[in-house]
């Protein structure tokens, strides 16, 4: 089990990591939701031994990630969110020097990376700088299971590559969770957050919640409207002086929408609202929430909280606040 007692950081005036609290469990894939700057990376590099907290400690099956960190890593693989592999060392070379530093030989532990390394095989003499995005990731995650460590945390692993490559490398992440490796792994995809056991909701260095992706989504009891129009950027301003307006974000092509007390009042008011502003072609439908929404609406209660009162209406993980 990985136990993570009260974390705190700060990079001079910036607050990473506010006294985080979370126990993952032997086995679990669990996955962290939340914008950049929301505290994911810090986090991910205290429990792999790469940074010191401020305050507090995290101990993986038994072992302090500060006083026993030579341990840790002979037990902990970690890829980061960025490429970070020897571009100019081929893909075997890569392998071979990984597998080297851990003691250990590719033939030793090539049952475990044969699923994976099977796609990149045929370009073994390639140089990993040559590699398309998706190669990449496998190749960085094969070299950071050489060593058949109990704990895999991955840093947004899949953001930059093609929706097959995605599909495919969690296709290989769920294989290892049944092979009993504990991964922990952030991600912005809403669709991958929901093959995770359990999620947690990050920002600006808080846990928002943490459960099941079906329990998140079961606790989101606001009525939503996807609302759309010809210019959905004058949509979402328009909508935001809307007198019931809760909240209102990018999402896709359209907007979701929420208003205060959790009930849509009148969706013909609404309308005749945004058409009075001068709003076209609007369509507006019911639609049931997401991860994303519940997220969203957890940051716009703690936004609530902090400003005492004051609503700030905000923006999407993959939009653009506005």
């Amino acid at each position: 089990m990985i136990r993570i007692n009260t974390i705190s950081k700060s990079f001079g005036e910036v607050k990473a990591l506010s006294e985080i609290n979370l126990a993952i469990n032997k086995g679990e894939l669990f996955g962290f939701i939340g914008p950049d700057g929301a505290g994911k990376t810090t986090l991910f590099r205290i429990i792999v031994t790469l940074l010191k907290p401020d305050g507090g400690n995290v101990s993986a099956f038994g072992l302090d990630t500060f006083s026993n960190y030579k341990e840790i890593r002979k037990i902990v693989g970690y890829m980061p969110g960025r490429f970070s592999l020897y571009q100019d060392l081929t893909v075997e070379e890569n392998l071979n020097f990984y597998a080297t530093i851990f003691g250990t030989t590719i033939q030793e532990n090539y049952q475990l990376i044969k699923d994976i390394y099977a796609h990149i095989e045929p370009y073994k003499k390639r140089l990993a700088g040559k590699l398309s995005g998706g190669m990449k990731q496998k190749l960085a995650l094969s070299c950071a299971l050489i060593h058949k460590p109990e704990l895999l945390v991955l840093d947004e692993p899949t953001t930059g590559v093609d929706a097959v490559s995605r599909k495919e490398f969690w296709e290989m992440l769920l294989n290892l969770k049944n092979q009993g490796i504990t991964i922990i792994v952030s991600t912005p995809y809403m669709d991958e957050a929901e093959k995770c056991d359990r999620v947690a909701l990050i920002q600006e260095g808080k846990i928002l919640s943490v459960n099941e992706p079906k329990n998140i989504i079961r606790e989101f009891k606001a009525d939503l409207l996807s609302i759309s129009s010809d210019d959905n950027y004058l949509l979402l301003t328009t909508l935001r002086d809307f007198p019931r307006t809760e909240s209102a974000f990018p999402f896709g092509q359209s907007v979701h929408y929420t208003e205060k007390g959790n009930m849509i009042q009148s969706i013909d008011e609404i309308n005749s609202f945004l058409k009075n502003r001068g709003i076209s072609n609007v369509k507006i439908e019911k639609v049931n929430a997401g991860i994303e929404d519940c997220f969203m609406k957890l940051m716009n209660e703690e936004n609530i909280y902090m400003s005492g009162g004051i609503n700030f209406n905000v923006g999407g993980m993959n939009s653009t606040s506005i």
